[in-house]
Parts: structure tokens; sequence; C-alpha cells
């Protein structure tokens, strides 16, 4: 279905040269000088995107902004400003706006940032998705956040959902590995059918087999009835595998053989079994190196990582943790009866330049923990674990006209310089301060222009 672009200029020849041009890329087009009536345009076009000028004959651009916002907060806005208009484009950013061009702008870059938009809000609706389909789990469904990187993740699990390739999670505990196999199973074809889990870390050696495959009655000492095992609780669903790197490796050319196959066979049984299981495996560890020092089947690790999926760590993605202490706070609030809490401007500023070596996780537990110990309506640095609580950097990247966005880059590019000073400018040892790579840090320095 075509998506619809309001087009807002007062200049004809600019306006028009925008209309054939988005018209000859597949979009319906609606034209206007001023904005006049745009409620109802909006309302009965079923307008996707605005383009405005911020210089306009009846209204400027920001009134238009607030008018459009008040119809509904989905629908995108992009201004077009002159150079020297380009403080107010950043206002109008912050105020809901999508993005700005500033003139002279190519048709390319038009396009560019219409794409854009409508990538983004692709993107939104699959987290929308994911989330509901979460929604279960009270108080993980936010282990997702909305960063670039989490939204590539979101796009990745979106993709493979619908076929049946083994996939392999990757991630740091705490990540939330086991929130993307239940977004998985719930986006498959499966998702009416069982979903089955393995701790390959908490089942010890000798029960492994029996619990992968099953046993018969009589075979071994306390088997008194036959019992299914995993494999065939899963049929016709999926089956997850968690820390798929402690799986015995005198197990794992009988899993191989299982994937292959698809046919089991009962501990003390003479007869295989068919199967039709979907695999799902996550590990905190590089299985690359196991492989390398022969503790784990290289032919098993071919065969299970046909699609990787990569969560990032949240030291890497800190813009999502102002999401993340909105939600929990939220959450924790209603579960133990606090409403009404807010963070002190010096416990918010621990916990978004804290670098989180448990990721999400150990973000939740700290909020949880504040929640039930503050009893004064606000949470200070008190309430809060002493590792985060003494990391606390006493900046001025909370001013009252920054944005959380602008803070967390605040802090971020702050938190690199001092790991640079207090290393001697040596970027290797700043970035393991930093808990990031090195490459990582290269990029950061290049984005933060830091010298």
């Amino acid at each position: 279905m075509k998506k619809t672009i309001f087009i807002v200029e007062d200049d004809p020849i600019m306006r028009l040269g925008m209309s054939h041009f988005l018209k000859a890329h597949g979009y319906n087009v609606i034209q206007s000088v001023d904005g006049e009536g745009i409620e109802n345009i909006i309302k009965s076009n079923n307008v996707d995107l605005i383009i405005t000028d911020l210089r306009l004959p009846k209204y400027d651009g920001l009134e238009i902004l607030k008018k459009v916002k008040k119809i509904s907060n989905d629908l995108g806005v992009i201004i077009i400003t002159a150079y020297a208009e380009i403080k107010s484009a950043v206002q109008a950013i912050k105020e809901g706006a999508f993005d700005y061009l500033a003139k002279p702008f190519s048709n390319e870059e038009l396009l560019i940032a219409i794409e854009k938009f409508f990538n983004f809000q692709k993107l939104q609706d699959e987290v929308l998705h994911l989330r509901q389909a979460l929604k279960e789990k009270a108080g993980f469904e936010h282990f997702i956040g909305m960063s670039p990187r989490m939204m590539d993740v979101i796009d990745r699990i979106s993709v493979v959902a619908e076929t049946d390739v083994p996939v392999l999670i990757l991630g740091e505990s705490g990540t939330g590995k086991e929130l993307v196999a239940d977004a998985i199973h719930a986006f498959s074809k499966r998702r009416d059918k069982p979903l089955v889990k393995i701790n390959c870390a908490a089942i010890p050696e000798t029960l492994f087999e029996s619990e992968l495959f099953g046993h018969e009655k009589g075979a071994f000492t306390s088997a008194t009835e036959a019992r299914k095992g995993k494999f065939e609780a899963a049929n016709k669903g999926s089956i997850f595998f968690d820390e798929i790197a402690d799986m015995p490796l005198s197990l794992q050319p009988k899993l191989l053989r299982v994937l292959e196959d698809q046919l089991i066979t009962p501990l003390g049984g003479n007869t295989s079994i068919r199967v039709d299981v979907r695999t799902i495996f996550a590990t905190s560890k590089n299985l690359k190196d196991l492989v390398s020092t022969g503790n784990f089947r290289e032919e098993l690790f071919y065969r299970i990582n046909v699609v990787p999926i990569v969560l990032p760590p949240l030291r890497e993605r800190k813009e999502d943790i102002p999401y993340f202490i909105e939600s929990f706070l939220k959450y924790f609030s209603n579960k133990f009866n606090k409403s009404g809490l807010s963070i002190s401007e010096a416990a918010y500023n621990a916990l978004l330049s804290y670098n989180y070596p448990g990721n999400v996780r150990e973000l939740k537990h700290a909020i949880e923990r504040a929640v039930i110990l503050c009893n004064d309506g606000k949470i200070d640095l008190k309430h809060l674990p002493e590792e985060i609580s003494r990391d606390v950097i006493k900046l001025p990247c909370s001013e009252e006209d920054m944005s959380l966005h602008e803070s967390v880059r605040c802090f971020e590019k702050q938190k690199i310089i001092n790991a640079l000073n207090e290393s001697d400018g040596k970027k290797i040892e700043a970035a393991k301060r930093l808990g990031i790579s090195r490459k990582v840090l290269w990029k950061k320095l290049k984005e933060y222009d830091i010298k």
C-alpha cells in the first residue's frame, strides 16, 4: 500500500519539485501552501508523513508540528529549514519532529530522510509486537530497548522467526538471551505448540541423555517407569538450549545426529522416534575458542551457528538506560504499591554513568532494591548498590534544557575522557577500563570528536 506524504511549502518551485520526485518514487503526495485545515487534511487522507517548511505565510513549522502531534504522536514530521535556522530545527526535534533538512538539499537527501522515517516506524511496530508477545513475562519485556543496535536485533528476530533454521543467540549474562528465544518462538508458525527449555549448565552429565531423549522402564536402577524426553515433549514446537557450551562433550555427537536426522532413541529402547522440532541455542561463552581448544565439537558448532543473533551489552547501548529506568521504576512502584516515586539527580546520574557488568538484569535488580528501600518518595544514592553509587560522575550533564539523549551522550563522553586521562592516553587500557573493545572506543572517539 502506498504511503501518503503531505508537503507544506510556500515556494511553488520547491513544492512542485518535491511532489513530482516523490510521486515518481511511488508515494501519494498532497500539497499545501500554508497548512490551513491541516487537521482535516490529515484525517481524510490517511497521511503517513508531513514535510513542512519552518517559515510559512500563516503558521510556522513548529505550530504545524504541535497540531500534528495533537492528532497523533505516531505521525512523522520532517522540518525544512534554512542554515541560519538550525537552532530552531533542533528545538523542533526536541518537540517531536523526526528529522530536519537544511536548504539546499538534494532529492537523494530528501528520499533518505523519508525512508529513514518509514524504516524507523516499521521497527517501532515490530518492537510493539514483540512486547505484546512477551507481556506474560511481566517486568522482563523491557529488556529490548530502543537503541539502533537493538533495533537491528529485533529486525533479525522478525526475519528468522518464521523460518525453521537453527538460531544461535550470543551475549553476556543478563542481556536477555532467553527473552529473544521466547520472541522467536512467539512469532514462529509453531507459536501454538510447546517451547521446551533446557539449561545445559544445570543438568548433571549422568542424567543428560535421559533428559533429552527419555528412557524406557528399567533402563537404569531408578527408572521405574517410561518417561518422555525434552525432544519428544517439544514435538511440533521449539526447544531452547540455554548455555549450550556447557553440554557434555560426550553427548554432543548424539545431539548432532538428532539435529540432522530428526530421530531420537529413548535410553534403554530399540525403536527410534521421529520428532519435528525447531532448535534455538544460546551461550555467553565464545564457542569458536572452545572449538579451538577441543572443548566443543566443531561439527556441532557449524550445525547450530546457521543464524547468529548477537545481543550487545548494556554498556554499549547506554542510550537505552533512561528507557529501562523509567520502565523498571514504573513496574516495581506498582508491584510494591509505592506510587509517585521519583529519582534524585545524583541517583539518576549514577544510574546513567555505571557500566553494568551484569547488564539489564543488574539494572533491573538495582531499581527493584531502590524501590524497596525508599520510604520518603524519592530514590537517592543511599538506596542504590554501592558499586553504582560510588561511580557518580559529578558533572553538569543534567542541565534542565538537556534531553535524555543529550544527557546520556554527555555522560558517555566524559566517562571516555576520564578513562583516557586515567590511562595516560593509552587507548587499549582505556577500553579495558570502560569495558568495551578498542574498535568501539575508536568509534566513540570519532563520534564525540575527542582528540
